[in-house]
């Protein structure tokens, strides 16, 4: 028997998105997300509020990246999360998170966390909160790439959020292979 839970934004897995941009001076914020996800094969597509400094300044730059988070870095990306950058400027610092340029875009990557989509702003609907935008380069650092170069989940650790128990969860094991399993049913 199922149990029915209402209307919830509930659904496995969320992916814990760190927004980063710069403001009007260089000085580079982040912000905390888990509504969002790939819509297009270069597009992201997000739901942020117009309130947050982060989106206040991808209105202005027309830029920011996207890191995701990972489980080594829990504690800095619920921080950036729970923290506004309307009141407190300097939270990347205090979260202990450096940044560096994108050379793509002209917004900061976070050191620390070691992949990240880099993107141009497509539109933002304020009535809706739906940020688009144009994934212009993905990066990632070596040390989260399998021996084929490709980024390896086991070394990368992503989050994800539980938003029934409020939780934060390291991604698992294989399980299957992607447009391969499912041929045994043809």
């Amino acid at each position: 028997m199922r149990k029915n839970f209402g209307a919830k934004p509930y659904t496995y897995p969320q992916p814990v998105l760190i927004i980063a941009s710069y403001d009007e001076n260089g000085t580079p914020d982040a912000m905390n997300a888990a509504w969002g996800g790939i819509s297009d094969d270069t597009q992201i597509s997000m739901c942020l509020s117009a309130g947050h400094k982060t989106v206040k300044n991808i209105l202005k730059r027309k830029a920011f990246t996207v890191s995701m988070a990972d489980a080594s870095h829990v504690v800095a990306c619920d921080y950036v999360g729970i923290v506004s950058g309307n009141n407190v400027p300097d939270k990347l610092a205090r979260a202990g998170l450096h940044t560096t340029k994108s050379e793509f875009v002209d917004a900061p990557l976070i050191d620390e966390l070691p992949m990240a989509l880099e993107c141009r702003l497509v539109s933002y609907d304020e009535a809706s909160c739906r940020l688009i935008g144009e994934i212009v380069n993905v990066s990632a650092e070596e040390r989260v790439l399998d021996e084929n170069g490709k980024i390896d989940p086991a070394k990368l650790e992503p989050i994800t959020f539980d938003p029934v128990n409020n939780a934060y969860l390291k991604l698992g094991e294989k399980v299957g292979n992607a447009f391969h399993d499912g041929l045994q049913l043809k």
